[in-house]
């Protein structure tokens, strides 16, 4: 699997993770959804990667995804920056979110 930051997208992720430590994944988000098969794609920061957890070869930032979920997403895929504060998740054959938001799980987020 093989996902490309424009350049947009390099510079939103750098501006809202500020330094922060920890890793990006891109998750297979199900929470609300009901159905695993029913999720939304979501970046997410958190603290540590998981045993499930593979590394996505990118031209930006190490990101990780659960390899099980893999299914769900294409082999190519582009990460882009919306007008507004969203990603946008394609692939040469479809939208797999127009609208993929971005999520600080991390301890230094929730003061835990």
């Amino acid at each position: 699997m093989e996902i490309v930051f424009t350049d947009a997208a390099l510079t939103r992720l750098e501006k809202i993770m500020q330094g922060k430590k920890g890793y990006l994944k891109l998750k297979h988000d199900t929470e609300g959804c009901g159905c695993v098969v029913s999720g939304v794609p979501a970046l997410w920061l958190v603290d540590q990667t998981e045993g499930n957890d593979t590394k996505i070869e990118t031209n930006g930032p190490d990101l990780y995804m659960e390899y099980n979920k893999a299914v769900f997403f294409d082999e190519k895929m582009t990460i882009d920056a919306t007008a507004g504060n969203h990603f946008v998740l394609k692939s040469p054959s479809e939208m797999l979110n127009p609208s993929m938001k971005y999520y600080d799980k991390t301890k230094q987020n929730t003061g835990v």
